[in-house]
């Protein structure tokens, strides 16, 4: 049972503050992706979804003299650590199942390993979906961060996925 949907979390005022400032089309493609990625890895495809949607949700903008410093970024940033706990707020207000809201949060979590420091990471499944979906649609130096959709067809192609999801969904109960 799906308890929120893609697009009652792009109608939040947190998602429109924080997934538009690091990317609203990036978002909405790796949303997509993981809706792929979901049946190829055997995952719950509304989880890959929200997940990928909300990936970069903690991002914060690095600026160094009124201009973005990729450099700044990739030495200081912290975003999936960030983007954890507000997605996770975010879900729990919205009524998302708290089990689902922790899973999507860690998937957020591990989404990455630009902050941590050298080593193994070992994702389950969720995670790892996560982490594809947002490899499938980066370009050099964030510019798939500067990718720009109106609403209007932001919200077409989440109802179009809320769809798909609903209908893999329903074809696994």
């Amino acid at each position: 049972m799906r308890h929120v949907t893609l697009i009652q979390l792009f109608n939040h005022p947190i998602t429109q503050k924080f997934v538009k400032r690091s990317g609203m089309a990036h978002a909405i493609a790796c949303a997509f992706h993981a809706y792929k990625l979901s049946k190829k890895y055997n995952v719950n495809p509304d989880l890959a979804t929200k997940a990928a949607f909300l990936h970069d949700i903690g991002h914060y903008t690095w600026y160094r003299n009124g201009k973005w410093d990729y450099n700044l970024y990739k030495q200081n940033d912290i975003h999936a650590i960030k983007g954890a706990e507000r997605a996770h707020k975010l879900l729990i207000r919205l009524g998302e199942h708290p089990k689902s809201a922790k899973e999507i949060a860690l998937a957020i979590l591990l989404h990455t390993d630009s902050y941590l420091p050298q080593g193994e990471l070992h994702l389950n499944p969720l995670q790892q979906v996560v982490a594809l979906a947002d490899e499938a649609d980066e370009e050099p130096s964030g510019e798939h961060h500067y990718r720009t959709i109106s609403d209007e067809r932001a919200r077409k192609m989440l109802a179009e996925l809320d769809e798909l999801v609903a209908l893999a969904l329903s074809q696994t109960t």
